[in-house]
């Protein structure tokens, strides 16, 4: 099949209008495996279909488009960018939309691919002119990319601002359409992730003006459009850089949190959720949370109750918060944290450890994999280890391969297991011999079957 779309490329390259051969290709393309195309990659000339889409004729261009899409994805992203750099320049300045965002896909896969984008980064012409195409176009796939082009490095970001593409995004976040100022968070969220962006994004004031935008989202009937991406915005930051200087700057940004978690719109929620987990997954994190005293509290006891009555979506968001929360490397354990976990810990419901025993034996995977999470975070605590010790039956319970029916739950199970093992405090806490069943356990791996001995009777048959 691949010799044959080989011959009808040689085919279409041959003549001035190829339509019935370009409709045979793209049939016989659709029948082909990617796998066999990339073999033949080096014989793959597509410099006559990108001279097809110049001309005005509107089937051609869209068989062409079509038959580039497949073919393309054969190649390696360097040698698209090595050897079609041309036909991507024409691509980004062509008045069908479809040939731009088949070129701004190109360009994307090249972005991402660290040994091609060095290829656009070394040339310094071809990167101005690939983002003052990009400029013309308002396509959401261009303001990605643009985003993409910037977090690369402190020049390309330089380039992107310098051509005004970067401040039309800031611009439009701040701007009047919230469905466009939701899309816009999701972009500069993405450029922070990166130092340089970051630094770009506080010299330019746009740090304070999203902090502004949550404070007046109470007034505004459709911030629950934008707000989730906001707060997200916040808690991505916090982590990147210091939560406690984000959190004492932006106090606007917890106080929100803490409302959210109060809504009655399970979006809300399970934002807010998530983004108390991203907060609360290093120390200092944990440190500002604790700040916030008997809120916090509050706060733990409501994530408790979305644990036990939520959808399942929700009760895995929550316990997935519950895991990064409480979870304490053995290295950061002091007096104080393991206090403050265990008093943590008695503030998620009645009987924490039996909600979550509860919950691990739900008939669904996700929901037993989550609560067996919670279990792991807090295993290497002394205080986690003496409580499961003393709930009836847990010990067992951790030991009994049988609970377990698929893999990912095999592996949750393997992960608590390992997590007790290797814990100092275990054999103590544990005893002995529990000790070395659980060291027994995390020999025999994740998978093991127990033999089923047979004894022989005699007389039998």
């Amino acid at each position: 099949m691949a010799a044959q779309a080989l011959s009808l490329l040689r085919e279409v390259s041959r003549l001035e209008a190829p339509l019935e051969e370009l409709r045979a290709l793209q049939s016989v393309l659709q029948s082909v495996p990617l796998s066999e195309l990339r073999e033949q990659a080096a014989e793959l000339r597509l410099g006559p279909l990108f001279s097809l889409l110049n001309e005005n004729h509107r089937e051609q261009t869209t068989l062409c488009v079509s038959i580039l899409e497949r073919l393309l994805q054969a190649l390696e992203p360097v040698h698209v960018a090595r050897n079609l750099r041309v036909d991507l320049q024409r691509g980004l300045t062509h008045p069908n939309d479809s040939v731009k965002i088949l070129t701004l896909s190109q360009v994307g896969r090249i972005v991402e691919n660290s040994d091609a984008v060095t290829e656009i980064l070394n040339n310094a012409e071809l990167l101005k002119q690939i983002v003052y195409c990009i400029g013309g176009e308002n396509l959401s796939v261009a303001k990605a990319l643009i985003v993409e082009i910037s977090s690369v490095s402190p020049e390309s970001l330089n380039y992107c601002t310098t051509s005004g593409l970067v401040t039309q995004l800031l611009r439009e976040l701040t701007g009047e359409d919230v469905l466009v100022r939701a899309t816009c968070i999701e972009m500069v969220t993405s450029l922070a992730y990166t130092h340089h962006g970051r630094q770009y994004l506080a010299q330019e004031g746009v740090i304070d003006q999203i902090s502004n935008i949550i404070v007046g989202a109470d007034s505004d009937p459709f911030s629950s459009f934008y707000l989730p991406g906001f707060v997200k915005f916040f808690g991505n930051l916090a982590t990147m850089d210091s939560p406690q200087q984000i959190c004492e700057r932006y106090p606007v940004f917890v106080e929100k949190v803490f409302e959210m978690t109060e809504s009655q719109d399970p979006t809300m929620i399970g934002v807010a959720v998530d983004t108390i987990g991203i907060l609360g997954s290093n120390v200092e994190g944990k440190q500002v949370l604790q700040k916030t005293g008997t809120r916090f509290e509050r706060l733990l006891m409501r994530i408790g109750y979305q644990a036990k009555n939520a959808s399942t979506e929700l009760k895995t968001r929550c316990l997935d918060a519950i895991s990064s929360l409480f979870y304490l490397p053995a290295e950061q354990q002091t007096d104080d944290l393991l206090r403050m976990t265990e008093s943590w810990f008695s503030s998620l419901s009645r009987d924490p450890m039996e909600l979550f025993r509860g919950i691990s034996t739900q008939p669904f995977f996700e929901l037993h994999c989550a609560a067996l999470k919670v279990f792991t975070a807090i295993a290497n605590q002394p205080w986690a280890q003496k409580l499961m010790f003393n709930s009836p039956g847990f010990v067992e319970y951790v030991m009994d391969r049988s609970v377990e029916r698929d893999r990912a739950s095999k592996d949750a199970k393997y992960e608590l297991v390992k997590a007790l093992a290797n814990s100092k405090t275990i054999a103590e806490i544990f005893g002995n011999p529990n000790y070395l069943r659980l060291r027994t356990y995390l020999s025999e791996g994740p998978y093991y079957v127990k033999p089923i001995s047979t004894t022989a009777v005699e007389g039998a048959e």
